[in-house]
C-alpha cells in the first residue's frame, strides 16, 4: 500500500459512477446513496466520476447526486483527471503538463454503474485486466445480463419461463423490414419495444398497432441498434433480489415485492422509477406463501444461470391464472436507498448500510484478476 494513505488500517474503496450512456444520472443517484451509507471508520473512500465524455475525475464524496428541481445530476468534469493503468490498479492523478503522480492503490472498486460501458462487462474487464477486485458480477454475467436478447436465451435454456419475443437487429430492420414486422405482428397486440442493451426503462414504448410499432422501434434504436420486442403480459409485477452468500453457500433471495405504478402510466417507466411519488413497492408482496417461495427459488436459478456474483434483481410477471414468467435480471440494479432491490433487502432484514458493507466484503474475498 502507498505510505501516503490516510489510514493504512482502513480498506480503500473506489466508488465509481457516471459513464457514457443514458443512465448516467441513475448511476449518480445510486452512488450518492452509497457514499452516504458507507462506514468511513471502516473504509477510506475514493469517489470517482466518469463524465459523459468518458473523462475520469476525482469527485465529491459528500454530494447526494439527487434530482433537483427536475434536473438530473451529472458528473462535474472540471476536477482532477484520473487514469487507471494496468500495473496493480494504481490510480494516478493527472495535472495539466505534469508527470502522473500516484494517488494510491485501491483495495476494491464499487462500480455503481448502469447500462453500456458500466453494467455490461466493459468496466469489469478493465478492472480484471488491472488486477483490481470489484463489487458485483464478472464480465460474462454482466454482458449477458445487459443484453436482454441473450439473457432470455440463457434463462430459457436453464428451464425458466420467459415470454415470447422478437429480436430486431440493425441489418434486418434496414434491409428486411417487412419480414420483421410480420414476425412481430404474430406476437399479438400490444407489444413492448425496448433497446436490447439499455436499462432503467430508457427508450421503452408500448405499441398497440403497426404504426406505433415502427415509431417505438425507431425510438428504441436511438439507444441501441439492437431492439427487443416482447408480447405484453397481463399480470402483477413482482420483483425479488438475490445476494451472494458470505460463507460460500447457495445465494440468498429476498422477500418478493410488488411494484405498483401510480397515476395513469401504462408501465413502469423511467419517471415512475426515479421521480418521487410515482411508484409504490409493497414488500413483502401480498401473494400466497407457496408462490413467494417459488419466486425466490426461480430468482436464485436465474442468478446462477448467468453466473452472477454479488447481487442481482430478478423481475417477474404473476398472471391472473397463477403463471410466473421471468421478465429480466439486472446484475447491477438501481441502487439508491429507495430503489427496489435495497428496499427488498431492508424488508428481509438487511438495512441499506449493511447491504453496502456486505457487497464490499464479498468482493474483497474474491481473487483479483480473472475469476
Amino acid at each position: 500500500m502507498n505510505e501516503d494513505r490516510e489510514s493504512p488500517s482502513r480498506v480503500r474503496v473506489a466508488v465509481v459512477f457516471g459513464g457514457r450512456n443514458s443512465e448516467h444520472a441513475v448511476s449518480l443517484m445510486g452512488a450518492g446513496s452509497v457514499l452516504q451509507a458507507i462506514d468511513r471508520t471502516k473504509y477510506e473512500v475514493v469517489p470517482i466520476g466518469i463524465a459523459q465524455d468518458g473523462r475520469w475525475v476525482l469527485a465529491s464524496g459528500s454530494q447526494t447526486y439527487a434530482i433537483e428541481s427536475g434536473r438530473l445530476p451529472v458528473v462535474d468534469d472540471s476536477g482532477t483527471a484520473l487514469a487507471l493503468p494496468a500495473d496493480s490498479g494504481a490510480l494516478v492523478a493527472l495535472e495539466p503538463g505534469e508527470i502522473p503522480l500516484p494517488l494510491g492503490q485501491v483495495d476494491v472498486v464499487f462500480p455503481v454503474m448502469h447500462g453500456p460501458f458500466g453494467e455490461d462487462g466493459t468496466i469489469q474487464g478493465l478492472l480484471e485486466m488491472a488486477g483490481v477486485r470489484y463489487v458485483g458480477s464478472g464480465v460474462l454475467a454482466s454482458a449477458v445480463g445487459m443484453d436482454k436478447a441473450y439473457m432470455k436465451l440463457v434463462l430459457r435454456a436453464a428451464g425458466l419461463p420467459v415470454g415470447p419475443f422478437v429480436v430486431v437487429r440493425d441489418r434486418d430492420w434496414r434491409l428486411d423490414r417487412g419480414r420483421v414486422l410480420k414476425e412481430i405482428e404474430e406476437l399479438g397486440w400490444p407489444v413492448f419495444v425496448k433497446p436490447s442493451r439499455a436499462g432503467s426503462s430508457q427508450g421503452i414504448s408500448k405499441a398497440h398497432d403497426p404504426e406505433s410499432l415502427e415509431q417505438a422501434i425507431e425510438r428504441a434504436r436511438e439507444h441501441d441498434p439492437k431492439v427487443l420486442v416482447e408480447a405484453a403480459v397481463v399480470g402483477r409485477e413482482i420483483e425479488c433480489a438475490v445476494l451472494e452468500s458470505p460463507d460460500g453457500a447457495a445465494p440468498e433471495a429476498s422477500v418478493p415485492g410488488e411494484v405498483l405504478v401510480r397515476g395513469e402510466r401504462e408501465f413502469f417507466d423511467f419517471e415512475a422509477k426515479y421521480h418521487p411519488g410515482q411508484m409504490e413497492l409493497r414488500a413483502p408482496a401480498d401473494i400466497p406463501a407457496e408462490v413467494a417461495e417459488t419466486i425466490r427459488a426461480m430468482a436464485v436459478r436465474a442468478y446462477e444461470a448467468l453466473g452472477c456474483e454479488g447481487l442481482s434483481r430478478v423481475d417477474f410477471f404473476y398472471t391472473p391464472s397463477g403463471e410466473l414468467i421471468v421478465n429480466e435480471i439486472n446484475t447491477m440494479p438501481g441502487f439508491t436507498s429507495l430503489s427496489v432491490a435495497p428496499q427488498l433487502w431492508a424488508a428481509t432484514g438487511l438495512p441499506y448500510a449493511d447491504l453496502v458493507d456486505r457487497l464490499i466484503q464479498l468482493a474483497l474475498r474474491r481473487p483479483a484478476g480473472l475469476r
